[in-house]
């Protein structure tokens, strides 16, 4: 089990319906702000006080930190003496971490060490410090191909220069690997020539690092509750009742925690886009959202004295998925699927959306949900076989394999769904062959699906060549555990917090956070 000690006093009072303490020590938690800083040589960020007072630089080879007015870093090129050969052995890919996970867990039950990282999709490496040597890594990619395996693939490159961090303070410059910068106004302003980053504002402290990519990331080291203030406003929407604003809250401190490992192959813990949660620093705040962070300082949700996986999506559209509707990996006993709606509209347990007759009815039902009367609750949405070829030929080629060598598709079909109506497989056939796509890889192979909680209808012209599908289905995201608009119509019929939190996760308890909570099973955690 995994435990932060974290050095918390708890004073538990009660606070409405809601149980609250207070605590002598926030938690700091570190966000990659921006993620590939030098990815383009181009990059550049400024860094400068929203006050008089200046920004702290620390560099490491000097033991007094220099003081300016603002500072502008960019990327240099060091040309090296002699190649490196930079390479990686890649055992699968992912467009989710919680598959990744999942599939890390399987090479580590079969004793090979190995890290999650995120160049782009989600990938699972063999585990660079074990496998050092060019011919270690060579065989054990030939005994996995002995054994069957055809998803891992080596990728090498001979790097020829190294990328520094560039900056000059008064007539000095400097180019170095690491930088930390601080100051004593609250907020630190970034701003980007680049495509990372609009200007934004952020507490705390920044630490340009490298990552695994041989470039740069921007982490953020913020407290948790101040972390809140640049989640929950852009998470939950300017609209939102209280209560779902509460609710929100609660979910996303327990979604930070639980989630603290995602990025240990990067040496920090969370990203700050929807691969995580949405983070925009303090540029943007709410009276509403920050009224709520307090009332509900350091509540989390929890599962048998562990925190809660705190999923949660724009939209269901009316009905929710488990874990593995979606993922691979095990059920989670709150994460259940069910029709979101304070009424009785559907009979799950007589009428499987698994079929797909019941689901095409289902999914032509528009009122009495909580969602009802959304925008996104229910979509049509038309793509041309041109389109669609495309669509697949760029998802198969970031995935590297060979099967996007195709030329066009010729029929699409959905051959298998979930109990909640979700896609489980696709069969596409192509000029080439067949191509099978599991899961939340549908949303992530083609433009039009919003959810994975569709049908196909195929559009043929008069001479029945078939031009095109149209993708008719609902919701919005992945469909699992707490849904956003859902949580706004409970909370217009009076719903509180709690009680929609125990609606999309049952038997779930709220509690003060304290040391005796579990964040997650070590087991969940490949790298350990």
């Amino acid at each position: 089990m995994k435990r932060i000690g974290i050095g918390l006093s708890l004073l538990i009072v009660l606070q409405g319906d809601l149980p609250v303490h207070s605590q002598t020590k926030d938690i700091d938690l570190q966000i990659g702000i921006v993620q590939r800083f030098g990815e383009d040589t181009k990059d550049k960020l400024t860094i400068k006080s929203l006050s008089n007072a200046p920004i702290i630089v620390k560099i490491p080879s000097q033991s007094t930190p220099l003081e300016v007015p603002q500072l502008q870093v960019s990327i240099t090129q060091n040309p090296l003496k002699e190649p490196i050969l930079e390479e990686r052995l890649v055992l699968s890919d992912h467009s989710t971490y919680e598959t990744a996970e999942d599939n890390a867990n399987q090479w580590k039950a079969k004793g090979i060490p190995v890290e999650i990282t995120q160049p782009g999709r989600w990938e699972v490496w063999a585990k660079r410090s074990v496998y050092a040597a060019p011919l270690v890594r060579r065989w054990l990619l030939k005994s996995l191909q002995a054994a069957g395996y055809t998803q891992p693939s080596l990728r090498s490159e001979w790097v020829k220069t190294q990328l520094l961090l560039s900056f000059q303070i008064g007539t000095k410059s400097y180019n170095l690997t690491q930088l930390d910068l601080s100051s004593k106004s609250p907020l630190m302003q970034v701003s980007g020539e680049n495509k990372h980053l609009k200007t934004r504002a952020y507490p705390g402290t920044l630490h340009f690092q490298p990552n695994a990519y041989n470039n740069y990331t921007l982490v953020n080291q913020v407290p948790l509750e101040s972390y809140l203030r640049g989640v929950v406003p852009h998470e939950i929407g300017p609209n939102a009742p209280f209560n779902a604003v509460k609710a929100q809250v609660i979910l996303a401190r327990t979604y930070a925690l639980r989630n603290l490992r995602r990025f240990q192959a990067d040496n920090y813990q969370l990203c700050a886009s929807t691969h995580c949660q949405v983070y925009y620093g303090l540029t943007e705040t709410s009276p509403e959202a920050d009224r709520a962070i307090k009332e509900t300082t350091g509540l989390v949700l929890t599962y048998n004295n562990e925190l809660v996986d705190a999923l949660y999506s724009a939209m269901t559209g009316g009905v929710t998925a488990t874990f593995k509707d979606i993922w691979n990996g095990s059920e989670k006993p709150y994460l259940r699927s069910f029709i979101d709606s304070p009424q009785p509209l559907w009979n799950l347990s007589q009428r499987s959306l698994g079929d797909e007759t019941s689901f095409r009815k289902f999914i032509n039902l528009k009122d009495g949900f909580n969602e009802s009367g959304k925008s996104i609750f229910r979509w049509n949405k038309y793509s041309t076989l041109k389109t669609l070829t495309e669509n697949l030929q760029k998802y198969l080629q970031r995935r590297h394999l060979s099967t996007a060598n195709f030329n066009k598709i010729q029929r699409m079909k959905i051959t298998k769904r979930s109990p909640s109506g979700r896609i489980l497989t696709m069969v596409v056939q192509t000029d080439k062959g067949e191509i099978t796509l599991q899961k939340d890889e549908v949303r992530s192979a083609f433009d039009p699906p919003r959810s994975t909680l569709f049908y196909l209808e195929p559009i043929y012209q008069r001479q029945k060549q078939l031009i095109g599908y149209r993708f008719i289905g609902g919701g919005f995201g992945h469909g699992v555990g707490f849904s956003q608009y859902g949580s706004y119509n409970l909370a217009k019929l009076g719903w509180s917090a709690p009680r929609i939190l125990a609606f999309y996760y049952p038997n779930t308890q709220l509690k003060p956070l304290s040391p005796l909570i579990t964040y997650w099973k070590e087991e969940e955690n490949p790298l350990n």
